[in-house]
């Protein structure tokens, strides 16, 4: 493995069962530990998390999940998916920046019905 160290970005995805605040910090706690666990992330290697929410969610920030999960450090950005007509409702997405070695590969991550939103993306299941 090289010393040498670049920045990355990571794409998850969850289908969030209701709007309700546990629902919503249950499904982005979930999302968060699988993509840190996949890519072996830690908050210090972090440099910011952005989530989006489709409009039908909004009883409770995605980034609260985060603070959960220990990134109280890093730089947390929450905004609404665009309303596409027919796209999948209920769907938290991220977009996570990290430093990581040069040879590291990423691992993306569409957690249950989200993978569909990539099916085409293997890596991302």
């Amino acid at each position: 493995m090289s010393d040498e160290q670049r920045l990355w970005a990571v794409r998850g995805a969850i289908k969030v069962r209701s709007n309700d605040p546990g629902a919503i910090v249950e499904a982005t706690e979930e999302l968060m530990r699988e993509l840190m666990e996949r890519n072996d992330l830690t908050p210090e290697r972090m440099v910011s998390c952005i989530f989006t929410s489709t409009h039908d969610l909004n009883a409770e920030f995605p980034a609260v999940a985060a603070r959960n999960v220990g990134l109280d450090s890093v730089p947390l950005l929450c905004g609404q998916e665009i309303d596409v007509p027919g796209a999948m409702p209920s769907v938290i997405r991220t977009l996570v920046h990290y430093y990581a070695p040069a040879d590291h590969e990423p691992t993306h991550a569409s957690l249950g019905k989200a993978q569909d939103l990539r099916s085409d993306l293997k890596a991302a299941q």
